[in-house]
């Protein structure tokens, strides 16, 4: 959950909060992209999506900040499986589209590749395959240890013995996952670089509103704290960042670099930052293998521990939180996502 509950509408309903984004290969000469939503899904929310919810998985192909292809995912209306295990589950229809052009950014048309239903491994047309339901998180943090080091950042103290001890808080949570595996040259051409990011908007009833955006973890905790700054970044394009955004970060990065002590010239370290947040996608050399890191962002595996980067990037020092992430509950083939747990925390 590296962006939960960073907005007003996330917070009234969950099933509309981008926790993650994960961009790695697939099997032979695909390409895998999976989103997460909806904290504590199935205890305190919902284990189902929105039915007015677009969620979108958007790709730059030409280093422009705007999306050339997106694949968007809907779903109907929550019903409750009949006649098979386990009765009773709740189940929504979905549908996949690949959209090009002026469809790319904006509205809910695009060829439909994929339909069936949430719960299980739906495979559509020319390979795509697609899982939508309760899944575990795989997100890993020592949120005590976070909260201790950024309250000492505050009080002018440098503390990453912070992380000595924790726990990783986000064990045995589940969430809602949106796995799709597509042939790689349905996004581009193999051994291309790409941006990707993943939204999700509103549309149905209403003209379509954009109410969560995630292109790097911690982006909204760490980089862009200001409530009022938080929703104005969720509902914006990455096209807009550099003159919206970055310059908040050129201006706050010097102090904590001063704070760590970690370079002689921390305004020239808080540039190369800034460069490399925004716009804020995520790179990914397709058929590459994914490796989201302190030296450079390719994607990001299932196994990546984005905290300990993103706190070392901040920085400029190697940080280790002191968790992993829980490598038990990811499967070696789609989807990807191990089995969600059966007696998942609340709190």
């Amino acid at each position: 959950m590296s962006h939960h509950f960073d907005t007003a509408i996330a917070r009234e309903d969950p099933r509309l909060n981008i926790l993650d984004f994960y961009l790695f290969r697939g099997q032979s000469g695909t390409t895998v992209m999976a989103m997460t939503v909806n904290p504590n899904a199935g205890t305190k929310a919902p284990d189902t999506f929105h039915e007015e919810g677009l969620y979108a998985f958007r790709f730059d192909v030409n280093d422009d900040a705007h999306e050339e292809v997106t694949f968007k995912i809907r779903f109907g209306e929550v019903g409750h499986t009949e006649g098979e295990e386990p009765e009773g589950r709740h189940v929504q229809t979905l549908e996949v589209r690949r959209a090009t052009g002026r469809d790319a950014a904006e509205g809910t048309e695009g060829e439909a590749i994929a339909s069936g239903t949430t719960g299980r491994i739906v495979a559509g047309d020319s390979g795509v395959r697609i899982f939508a339901g309760l899944a575990p998180d795989l997100f890993a943090a020592n949120r005590t240890g976070t909260v201790a080091f950024q309250e000492a950042l505050a009080a002018g103290k440098f503390a990453p013995d912070s992380f000595r001890d924790g726990a990783n808080y986000f064990q045995d949570r589940n969430v809602t996952a949106i796995v799709i595996e597509v042939p790689t040259q349905s996004i581009g051409d193999p051994a291309a670089t790409v941006r990707a990011w993943v939204t999700v908007s509103l549309c149905g009833h209403a003209p379509e509103v954009q109410v969560s955006r995630w292109g790097l973890p911690m982006m909204t905790h760490m980089f862009i704290t200001d409530p009022a700054m938080k929703d104005d970044y969720n509902r914006s394009l990455p096209s807009a960042d550099v003159p919206r955004f970055s310059q908040i970060v050129a201006d706050a990065l010097p102090r904590i670099i001063q704070l760590a002590g970690s370079t002689d010239d921390p305004a020239a370290y808080a540039q190369r930052v800034v460069e490399r947040l925004f716009p804020t996608t995520l790179p990914y050399v397709l058929g590459s293998a994914a490796s989201f890191g302190f030296a450079g962002f390719n994607g990001r595996a299932m196994t990546d521990n984005v905290m300990n980067v993103m706190l070392s990037l901040q920085t400029n020092a190697p940080i280790d939180n002191g968790v992993t992430v829980a490598r038990t509950n990811i499967l070696d083939e789609f989807p990807y996502f191990g089995a969600p747990y059966a007696d998942p925390i609340v709190d």
